[in-house]
């Protein structure tokens, strides 16, 4: 089953794009532990937050990907820009119209 993490990451003000920076940076160990997408967003009317969407191949997958080094150094880099507020859900994928 495939399992979604859709989040928000707040920024301090001023730290937005650099944050967007780490997060989008190439990483294929993600691919390999099972990462099916992650889309990195941000929007005008709130310069503070990061928006991201997470599709993996599951729970266990998210969760490990946690413990890669490439992903323990950009939380390392990334936790001074973070402001705290941080937000989302998570949720097992049940389907979808666009594939069969």
């Amino acid at each position: 089953m495939t399992f979604a993490n859709i989040g928000t990451l707040g920024a301090h003000p001023g730290k937005r794009d650099e944050l967007i920076r780490i997060l989008t940076r190439p990483n294929n160990a993600l691919i390999e532990a099972g990462c099916r997408i992650y889309e990195v967003g941000a929007h005008e009317d709130d310069p503070n937050t990061v928006f991201v969407i997470e599709l993996w191949d599951s729970a266990a997958a998210h969760r490990a990907s946690l413990e890669l080094p490439s992903v323990r150094a950009a939380i390392v880099e990334a936790m001074p820009l973070l402001s705290g507020e941080m937000g989302g859900n998570h949720f097992d994928v049940v389907g979808s119209p666009l594939r069969r």
